[in-house]
């Protein structure tokens, strides 16, 4: 292959593969993102269940 194609050929390849680490990058982030809602919603659902059994009278005392 001649040089004249060899660097245009490198620089395709280089822009390539950063595209692609950026892509997995966004994914990790967006990953991370879904992860910490998902992990508040779960814990806010259960400081509303723990608060409405205390408040709402029901059948939970007994045994």
């Amino acid at each position: 292959m001649s040089d004249s194609l060899k660097t245009p050929l490198r620089w395709t390849l280089c822009v390539g593969v950063a595209l692609l680490l950026q892509a997995c990058a966004v994914i990790a982030v967006a990953d991370a993102a879904v992860t910490v809602v998902a992990t508040g919603v779960k814990v806010t659902a259960k400081g509303v269940g723990a608060v409405a059994g205390a408040l709402l009278p029901g059948d939970s005392d007994k045994k």
